[in-house]
């Protein structure tokens, strides 16, 4: 019987997860799950249909309505030129889902327990299928407690917020926003997302320490994969 091979990297936001997943797993030939963009596209979904407010309300969201709206919420991946193209009901949602307001809200969602139960169950079907790099908060700890390779990816609060900065600049996304309105929601974000009672973000005691702040995407790169090709053989 084939075992597939389960890669889980967490961190929190902006440490390069997604980035580094990216080159790995198609280094590797293996699927890249993302699911920090099925987070957001939750989110998008909620925002989108009136359920929490752009100020952060989401008291009065009832666990009818969430279950209601994950049940029409459909999100597929693509790949494309540009890395991967991510729908919400064969919407291309890829770029929006960028955006501050999301941003701003995704952890507020993310720490609803209906949400994450559904989103986790479509996340371990994926890797029982597949042999697969998933990035995330809480990959090794609860999606993939078993996975072979475990990472946690970190970054100075200072660091990540260059890179988010560069990445706007560059995308043309929210490029009003300052550098230091960015570095006060990573830490805002990193705040909400360790201290949620579901699931928080922490790093899973066989997960192996991987810090970014200063070093190349290539050298992060091979870092990993030698991690990797080590723990599978």
């Amino acid at each position: 019987m084939k075992t597939n091979i389960q890669v889980a990297i967490d961190g929190p936001a902006s440490a390069g997860k997604s980035t580094i997943a990216k080159i790995i797993a198609k280094n590797l030939s293996y699927i890249y799950v993302d699911t920090g963009a099925m987070y957001r596209t939750i989110t998008l979904a909620a925002i989108n249909a009136g359920l929490i407010n752009l100020d952060g309300d989401a008291s009065e969201i009832s666990d009818v309505a969430i279950q209601q709206l994950l049940q029409a919420t459909q999100i597929t991946f693509k790949p494309s030129d540009d890395g991967q193209l991510v729908f919400l009901n064969e919407q291309d949602v890829s770029e929006e889902i960028r955006q501050s307001h999301v941003n701003n809200l995704v952890s507020l969602i993310a720490a609803i327990p209906t949400v994450r139960r559904d989103l986790v169950e479509r996340q371990r079907i994926i890797a029982n299928e597949n042999n697969v790099i998933m990035d995330g908060r809480d990959i090794g700890t609860t999606v993939l407690p078993h996975a072979a390779v475990k990472i946690f990816l970190v970054a100075s609060v200072a660091e990540r917020a260059q890179r988010r900065y560069r990445e706007n600049q560059l995308k043309g996304i929210d490029t009003k926003i300052t550098l230091a309105e960015i570095e006060a929601s990573i830490e805002r974000r990193d705040y909400l997302d360790s201290h949620r009672e579901v699931s928080p973000l922490t790093q899973a005691s066989d997960a192996i320490l991987v810090d970014t702040t200063g070093v190349t995407i290539n050298d992060v790169v091979n870092e990993i994969t030698t991690i990797i090709n080590n723990k599978i053989k």
